[in-house]
């Protein structure tokens, strides 16, 4: 659920507090927790707001554009067993990167992963730079968000989807180190007396909701602990549309997300606030098959950008730093 296209061009991202510049999460914690959670209403609510519109749909599979043909001088050297003609792909010769659809801002701009915009994809371009791909070498596929983390064989090198690293998720796939740490926060309509809560004890008694599959939905389980069980939602777009009908209370969704949320897509909604990462922090990783060969090159990769302040830099250009999303407790 989305506001025009002209409106979130124009939008100047709200910031975000309590942002790590060393590490980069959420989405995620396994869908079989919280898919039979939701009751039977929640199936009902998935229709956008009038005032809405759904991203442009765009090609299930997409190339970026060829600019820049080759890798940038500027790349830190890798070491000789990630070299690019070493590494081990799905396609010979081309970086092949998943995420799902519709790709949310300000992760990614305008629904298109294949134009360096939004941190998640601008990260991507950096990351495929220093192993040594040029922008038109890398190309896109979408893979549903549950489907990223489930056993088996994958048809990307990587895929990048907020998704947070978990050990359960680590028996069946590989991450990378994390390249964002983030904390959950809390989304009502500025009517809602949810808004004037300042603890977990005092939302219990709203109704939640969240995307399935998610941390959010999680936590919601784990920490707001509300008197009844929360809506369960196919995607973010729904969970946003029941919120704006009034169906819920509020929603969960990652401080980013939030504050996005409120300034661009839903008017006369605030973040009520954030809760302080659990369990020491809780951080998204790249998505590899179990015993990929690229994980430790994009590993070093990271550390190059890490080590260089291009990761630092990328964060600061996408996600501003914000300063008015109070800490709950």
């Amino acid at each position: 659920m989305r506001t025009s296209t002209s409106r979130i061009a124009s939008f100047a991202l709200a910031g975000i507090l309590g942002l790590s510049l060393a590490s980069c999460s959420s989405d995620a914690a396994d869908t079989t927790a919280s898919e039979t959670a939701a009751p039977e209403t929640a199936a009902t609510e998935t229709a956008a707001p009038e005032t809405a519109a759904e991203p442009t749909a765009a090609p299930e599979t997409t190339a970026a554009p060829p600019i820049d043909t080759a890798p940038a001088a500027t790349a830190t050297a890798m070491s000789a067993g990630c070299s690019n003609d070493k590494l081990v792909l799905k396609s010979t010769g081309q970086l092949t990167v998943g995420t799902d659809k519709p790709a949310y801002s300000p992760w990614f701009s305008n629904d298109d992963p294949a134009n360096g915009k939004g941190f998640e994809s601008a990260l991507t371009y950096a990351i495929a730079e220093q192993l040594g791909f040029a922008k038109d070498k890398v190309k896109w596929t979408t893979v549903p968000f549950n489907s990223s983390y489930a056993p088996g064989s994958k048809d990307f090198d990587f895929d990048i989807n907020q998704i947070s690293i978990t050990d359960e998720r680590k028996q069946v796939v590989d991450f990378s180190d994390g390249y964002y740490e983030v904390n959950q926060a809390i989304v009502a309509l500025n009517d809602s007396p949810a808004v004037a809560a300042t603890s977990a004890a005092e939302l219990a008694k709203f109704k939640f909701g969240a995307q399935v599959g998610t941390t959010s939905l999680q936590f919601i389980t784990d920490v707001v602990k509300p008197s009844s069980e929360p809506f369960v939602y196919d995607d973010t777009n729904a969970a946003k549309a029941a919120l704006v009908s009034k169906q819920i209370d509020a929603i969960v969704v990652d401080l980013p997300t939030a504050f996005y949320i409120t300034a661009a897509e839903i008017e006369n909604s605030k973040v009520v606030g954030q809760f302080a990462a659990q369990g020491g922090g809780e951080q998204f990783g790249l998505l590899f098959e179990k015993g990929s060969a690229l994980t430790p090159c994009v590993n070093e990769a990271l550390a190059a950008l890490r080590s260089s302040g291009k990761l630092a830099a990328i964060q600061e250009s996408e996600l501003a730093t914000a300063t008015n999303a109070p800490l709950l407790k």
